[in-house]
């Protein structure tokens, strides 16, 4: 019988990229209950900024949306790609833009998951990103 790990191991610092206020709300409402720390960004550039920004603290994941205003969510994904300095940090696509290419582009630039934010509830989100991080923590761990 397989069970799920509900319960979080640590608290993590959040770059959630996401230009709906309202979506934003529920987002950080939601890991912020959980005891993480969110940061935010409404779109590509300003997601850059933070991660230039001498005084944000180390980011352990990214969750960015697609669509935006000024750099999307791939823009963004490839020019952090691009980033030796930020290339490890792990980047989770939630959006609700669910197209085949899309998937594959975020593959092609790292990211190690993508969630649609239409077929799940914040509380799913929740588990898939916690699902998604121990995944990649482990892959990186036997890889090291």
């Amino acid at each position: 019988m397989e069970t799920q790990q509900t319960t979080k191991a640590s608290s993590w610092t959040i770059l959630l990229i996401e230009d709906d206020p309202f979506i934003f709300d529920i987002y950080n409402m939601k890991f912020t209950k959980e005891g993480h720390t969110v940061i935010g960004a409404h779109s590509g550039e300003e997601a850059l900024k933070v991660l230039e920004n001498p005084e944000t603290p180390p980011i352990d994941v990214i969750l960015s949306d697609v669509i935006m205003p000024g750099i999307g969510g791939f823009g963004f994904l490839e020019k952090k790609y691009n980033m030796p300095k930020y290339r490890d940090i792990p980047v989770i696509m939630l959006t609700n833009v669910s197209e085949r290419e899309h998937y594959d582009l975020a593959e092609k630039y790292g990211a190690i998951g993508y969630i649609v934010k239409a077929n799940h509830t914040p509380s799913d989100v929740l588990q898939r990103v916690t699902k998604l991080l121990n995944e990649h923590r482990i892959q990186s761990d036997n890889n090291q």
